[in-house]
């Protein structure tokens, strides 16, 4: 589908020229890139007299808890060295800064500091000297109990439990999301910088921040002096690329974004087998979101409800303009931050193998049902507490086929324990009732439990986390601000303003001063490209004869976390004549999300609409098990990503009144 812009966009090249272009090569740092792919990319780019930066994300929810929780990092740190590697290497080659944020996937000040540790290894291999800024976003426990006690604290969303002091206390590290400003004024601090490591940030802020020191040097003045329609139009571009290719098609792994003086900006893959759609750029700001038009961040939000999107004439790029972005404070409301905190709820083990007699898969419920009361009886609750349930693949079958029994059921047995001792004593004793426990008619009278898949029979897991703090914080006048450490004092936490702080470090040795990291001085003018003509109805594409269920009629069905307390279903269809029907159909409301998710009522939805810029139907829902809203990561956890929750979507039946109607068009086309 071709999206419109505004009358006069022939004259855009002559009023609105080049700010700044960005290259994002893969969505998280540590997942590994094409080297070749992304240099060819960054040659092009660095021919044009025009600002360049390559800028990437590390950080996420999306892993689960254990990272606060336990300071692990998302990523090896093998993984990060070989990026960072690569990334230094183009640093160094192009003359370019490289910022990176939510260091270590949490941003904590610990992996903040490791990243600098990689860079320092990295160098002492390249006999190269860099000028590293780290950005710390670690706040302290004292701080969030002080706002709490205010009335300052809410949950982040409508599902998110009310925090307490209980759990405010059992989280070792809490970081505050940082938005644009503090690296922003970082950067304007220290301009001749090479490389920018930054704490837990909101995923578009270096993005934001890098546009806004482009545009400041040009027309001096405050960050919220840039406007609405300038903001919204950087905060807009970062929510795009933070994810690298995915919004290209087929998804990929790297972009880069050209971005005007007023705010439009370009997006091309840098995949040469990708390609840009307005369809699939426009589908990208669906992607975990709780909605797609009103996207908050810290001390604000980005309006996406008049965006355009328009396909360029080389056919793989797309120029996107529209976006505002609205400051909470120009509503009398403060700046908002989201604090981010997991605690250690205790210890785990599970055991894995499978069932495969018929006899007793017919009857497993019941059997799984004796056998926690078996393993109650060796364990009493007196003796510590504990926690006992089954995954189970392969048993579902038999709910929606009477009378198929499958020929195996795999089986995860999960255990939460106060110490790993009992942990591994429960797992133990389930994994023998499993092996060896009686059923009615039984002939195989030497085990029931295929098992020792690698060898193993209970394998201890460790620390089990789960999320304690998803919360908004208010902030004082100027706290979301940062300042200077002078000091080395070990990792900082921030107790008073301004809430964020960085510290300037050079890396084996130190850089000439007045060096211009991204002058162009001598290089070409960037060609502007045009866009190809509107084509109104946009593009038609073929309508299955005989379609029977959604996922015959829909181009994408996905799940996704958004944040961890939430899952979020993005049906996005290619044909505007297919999804004016299903729209007009009743097929995809809430009561029929309800019913499919086994809901108590609409009620339960956090959002659910329809999205016309991309053709999509979205709905929003609190993450449950057994009716009870949990966050992602924690005991009994299946699928900490939310990827795998479409499933029922592609199955819902389309009803026959929609049916004749898509036979309609189809045999119309």
């Amino acid at each position: 589908m071709s999206l419109p812009l505004p009358d006069g966009q022939h004259s855009f090249h002559r009023n609105h020229g080049p700010l700044c272009q960005i290259a994002t090569p893969v969505g998280m740092l540590g997942y590994g890139f094409d080297e070749h792919e992304f240099d060819a990319s960054l040659q092009h780019l660095t021919s044009f007299d025009v600002p360049t930066a390559i800028i990437l994300d590390s950080g996420s929810t999306d892993g689960g808890p254990s990272k606060l929780a336990s300071g692990i990092s998302t990523c090896p740190r093998s993984s990060y060295k070989r990026d960072l590697t690569k990334l230094i290497k183009m640093v160094v080659k192009y003359r370019i800064q490289l910022l990176i944020s939510s260091a270590g996937g949490d941003g904590s000040d610990a992996h903040v500091e490791e990243f600098v540790d990689i860079i320092r290894e990295i160098m002492e291999d390249l006999e190269k000297k860099l000028t590293v800024l780290t950005v710390y976003a670690q706040v302290s426990t004292s701080l969030v109990l002080e706002r709490l006690q205010q009335g300052k604290v809410a949950g982040c969303g409508p599902v998110v439990p009310t925090l307490t002091v209980e759990n405010v206390e059992a989280s070792p590290t809490i970081v505050a999301q940082m938005g644009p400003e503090p690296l922003l004024q970082t950067m304007t601090a220290s301009p001749d910088f090479d490389i920018l490591i930054a704490g837990r940030a909101y995923d578009p802020a270096p993005y934001v921040a890098f546009c806004a020191f482009q545009a400041l040097k040009k027309s001096p003045g405050s960050f919220e002096s840039l406007g609405s329609s300038l903001l919204g139009g950087f905060t807009h571009m970062g929510k795009i690329m933070e994810c690298g290719g995915l919004c290209a098609t087929p998804k990929s792994r790297g972009a880069t974004a050209t971005v005007y003086t007023d705010g439009t900006f370009d997006i091309t893959p840098t995949d040469p087998k990708a390609r840009c759609t307005p369809l699939s750029v426009a589908a990208h700001t669906l992607y975990e979101k709780t909605r797609p038009d009103l996207l908050y961040g810290p001390g604000g939000w980005l309006d996406l409800t008049d965006t355009k999107y328009q396909q360029l004439e080389d056919d793989i790029s797309i120029r996107v303009r529209g976006a505002t972005f609205t400051f909470t404070k120009s509503t009398g409301s403060p700046y908002t931050v989201k604090l981010e905190g997991a605690r250690v709820v205790g210890y785990r083990t599970i055991f894995i193998g499978s069932f495969r007699d018929p006899i007793l898969i017919e009857q497993l419920p019941d059997f799984l049902e004796i056998g926690r009361k078996y393993v109650s009886q060796q364990h009493p609750l007196f003796a510590g507490s504990w926690k006992l349930d089954w995954h189970l693949t392969g048993l579902e079958s038999m709910d929606r086929s009477p009378g198929f029994v499958p020929k195996q059921v795999f089986i995860v047995g999960e255990i939460l324990a106060d110490t790993q001792d009992l942990a591994n004593g429960v797992s133990h004793s389930a994994r023998i009732y499993c092996t060896h426990g009686p059923y009615p008619n039984q002939k195989g009278t030497s085990g029931n439990f295929a098992m020792g898949i690698g060898g193993k029979l209970d394998l201890p897991l460790g620390e089990c986390a789960e999320f304690s703090i998803y919360h908004l914080m208010d902030l004082e006048a100027g706290e979301e601000s940062v300042r200077e450490l002078t000091t080395d004092s070990g990792f900082r936490v921030r107790s008073g303003l301004p809430l964020f702080s960085w510290k300037k470090v050079i890396v084996n040795g130190s850089i000439p001063d007045g060096r211009d990291p991204v002058s162009g001085s001598g290089k070409k003018p960037l060609r502007i490209q045009n866009p190809k003509p509107i084509d109104g109805a946009g593009k038609k594409i073929s309508i299955s004869s005989s379609p029977q269920t959604l996922n015959d009629i829909a181009k994408v069905i996905r799940s996704k976390n958004a944040g961890p307390f939430e899952l979020t279903f993005d049906i996005l269809f290619e044909d505007i004549r297919v999804y004016q029907a299903v729209k007009n159909s009743g097929l995809l409301c809430a009561e029929i999300i309800a019913k499919i998710y086994n809901l108590g009522s609409t009620d339960d939805i956090v959002w659910c609409g329809f999205f016309d810029h991309a053709l999509a139907f979205k709905a929003t829902l609190p993450r449950t098990r057994k009716g009870v809203v949990i966050s992602s990561g924690g005991f009994m956890e299946d699928d900490v990503h939310g990827s795998q929750q479409y499933i029922p979507l592609m199955q819902l039946p389309l009803g026959d009144a929609l049916i004749l109607e898509l036979e309609a068009l189809a045999h119309g086309q």
